[in-house]
């Protein structure tokens, strides 16, 4: 415990330095280092991802430097500090926990998930309506998955998982009509809607839909890459190929998957 709080002390030590000596650190605010800090979280899903420990690493200090730096700049205009900081989401965890620092019993995850969420609405200065706390800003397939986590919290789920594929048929189909009359709106509504009944699917069936996806992002890469590396060597552009000769080197390319 002493090394690590010698460590969180250093850091906090360092960036006293920092802002009272360094020229780029003394300028920085809130929003100057807010899409700084996005990108950050980003390049820790990366490595996450990836499985690359070290850079999982390295990554979590680049966040807890934000976090610092954040907590540096409120104690400057007297709003809070890093104490405050942690302070509050220690009482919070507490607040939130009482299956462990209280009475309260458990017996499943699940279940701890919608105690979670009926406490939340009941905090002071907390969110007065279920979806409220999901943030606007979001991407879109990040913020699906949360807005089904939510309102799972609160009950509003499939009694049975298995009930969600006739959902996806039915919105499947309802794509399909509107693909026939051609109503771009229309059909942009109803991609939609598909969309977030696969994001459900996944959900209850224990898979990430933004890990999944990015996996198939890299996965395609990869194989594209291959297949235009392969064709540059031979001194063929891919414009020149006919679509059958693509796919024998992309099945190729799938070799090196397994």
């Amino acid at each position: 415990m002493d090394r690590k709080l010698k460590a969180f002390e250093r850091l906090l030590d360092i960036m006293d330095q920092l802002r009272e000596g360094c020229p780029w650190d003394k300028k920085q605010t809130f929003e100057s280092l807010r899409t700084l800090t996005i990108e950050e979280t980003y390049e820790l899903a990366d490595s996450i991802l990836k499985g690359e420990k070290e850079e999982i690493k390295k990554e979590l200090g680049d966040i807890l430097l934000h976090i610092v730096f954040y907590a540096k700049i409120g104690s400057e205009t007297k709003d809070f500090d890093i104490a405050d900081v942690c302070d509050g989401i220690s009482e919070k965890l507490i607040y939130r926990h009482p299956h462990i620092f209280s009475d309260t019993k458990v017996s499943s995850a699940k279940e701890v998930e919608e105690n979670w969420e009926q406490l939340k609405l009941k905090e002071k200065n907390g969110n007065k309506t279920v979806l409220q706390g999901v943030p606007t800003s979001l991407p879109a397939m990040v913020k699906a998955n949360r807005i089904q986590d939510k309102v799972r919290g609160v009950g509003f789920d499939w009694d049975e998982k298995e009930q969600v594929w006739d959902k996806v048929k039915e919105e499947m189909l309802e794509l399909e009509t509107e693909i026939k009359k051609g109503d771009q709106a229309k059909m942009e509504e109803e991609f939609g809607d598909m969309f977030f009944s696969l994001i459900n699917a996944a959900r209850l069936y224990g898979v990430n839909p933004e890990n999944a996806l990015e996996r198939t992002n890299q996965k395609f890469t990869k194989r594209f890459n291959y297949l235009e590396n392969k064709t540059l060597k031979q001194g063929i552009s891919l414009k020149d190929m006919k679509l059958e000769e693509m796919d024998e080197i992309w099945e190729e390319a799938k070799q090196f998957d397994k």
